[in-house]
């Protein structure tokens, strides 16, 4: 499976952050989104209705096509809508929680750090963003691919195999020794409708004749 396959959405109201996390996704093969904002972001994944924000929402590429988000990177710091309330907003949409999101910030502070990942964070990442930190991302983009395409497969061993190969086999034999014991029942049931018996049907010696 490719990484060209995934689709990230990041999230930044700073521009250089934006090129930065676009850069460095797209050198990863992954396609990427950007938007300067929290409202606009809930607009792209379709939890805001667009008369509600009158302002055409700035994001790359075009916004409007349908596309699956494999992951969702945001920053703390934004106006209006903070990176933190993004991530609530998204893990109470029933269609939407199970993407993963991110948390960038440029400050350490623990205490942000803990609250965003007892909301559902998959991890807090610290501003600059790098490739290392794009790499470890990784394995959370796979889990929705997982997540989307696994159905269950019955799995073929050698014994069940053999077992699908034997079942007919065995079925044909019973059915081919059922119709013999029908047919044998048919002959007895001739035989005894003419008086007549396998032991009858043997010839007798005559004693009288012998002496």
């Amino acid at each position: 499976m490719g990484m060209s396959e995934f689709h990230v959405l990041a999230v930044d109201d700073s521009l250089i952050d934006r090129k930065l996390i676009e850069r460095l996704f797209k050198i990863s093969s992954c396609q990427v989104t950007s938007v300067d904002s929290g409202s606009k972001a809930l607009e792209f994944l379709g939890l805001q209705e667009h008369n509600q924000n009158p302002n055409p929402p700035c994001v790359s590429p075009n916004a409007k096509q349908q596309v699956e988000v494999n992951l969702i990177i945001t920053d703390y710091c934004m106006p209006g809508m903070t990176g933190y309330d993004l991530l609530k907003k998204i893990k109470e949409s029933p269609s939407l929680k199970n993407i993963p999101v991110v948390i960038m910030s440029s400050v350490n502070v623990p205490s942000r750090i803990s609250r965003c990942l007892e909301e559902g964070a998959e991890d807090f990442i610290l501003k600059p963003v790098r490739l290392a930190d794009v790499n470890k991302l990784k394995p959370h983009m796979m889990k929705t691919k997982c997540k989307s395409f696994h159905k269950p497969q019955k799995i073929v061993t050698k014994e069940n195999q053999e077992s699908q190969e034997i079942e007919p086999k065995t079925e044909q034999i019973l059915q081919q020794s059922q119709g013999n014991n029908n047919n044998n029942n048919y002959k007895r049931k001739s035989m005894d409708q003419q008086g007549l018996s396998p032991e009858r049907t043997r010839p007798r010696y005559n004693y009288n004749m012998i002496l």
